[in-house]
């Protein structure tokens, strides 16, 4: 690449790794297979993610001087960065394809310009998704309705089972 090219490169790289909540680096050792990066990838866009294998010279040169500075220091050796405004559903599929294959290691991330550890990201990825906590929400507001309607209708109940048994 010619200068021009790397400094156009490392400028739409920064501007799309600033415009996510979390950031996380991932270090990759060597074989992984075609196969496996392709599923890991796939995931990653089901996940709403992003995973960029990187030059670490490049991704330094990318984040200096913003909030993700701070994750320079695990750029080295074969690295990655994983981003995205979805941090739990990107901790999972990340934390899923590490157990599987356990060539992928998380080192650590920035969310929200706060620095995060490889601890915080498995915290994360055991978190319940979204819609799991919407379905939780309607269950419980439906069940709370229907409490509701069942308090309310119980007086006339009981009247009717009066009269029955009397008749």
């Amino acid at each position: 690449m010619r200068r021009q090219e790397k400094e156009s490169f490392v400028s739409s790289v920064r501007n799309e790794l600033l415009g996510f909540s979390i950031v996380i680096a991932v270090s990759r050792s060597a074989g992984i297979t075609v196969e496996e990066i392709t599923k890991f990838r796939k995931d990653m866009r089901a996940a709403e993610s992003n995973f960029k294998v990187l030059k670490n010279t490049l991704a330094r040169i990318a984040i200096k001087d913003s909030p993700l500075d701070s994750i320079s220091g695990y750029l080295d050796g074969p690295t990655a960065l994983a981003y995205s405004d979805n941090p739990v559903g990107m901790a999972k599929a990340i934390s899923e394809f590490a157990k599987e294959s356990e060539k992928m290691a998380v080192l650590g991330g920035v969310m929200d310009g706060n620095v995060i550890s490889a601890d915080i990201i498995k915290a994360l990825a055991s978190l319940p998704s979204m819609d799991d906590l919407r379905a939780k929400i309607v269950g419980l507001l439906t069940a709370a309705a229907t409490k509701i309607v069942r308090t309310i209708k119980e007086p006339s109940a009981r009247v009717a089972r009066v009269i029955a048994l009397k008749s």
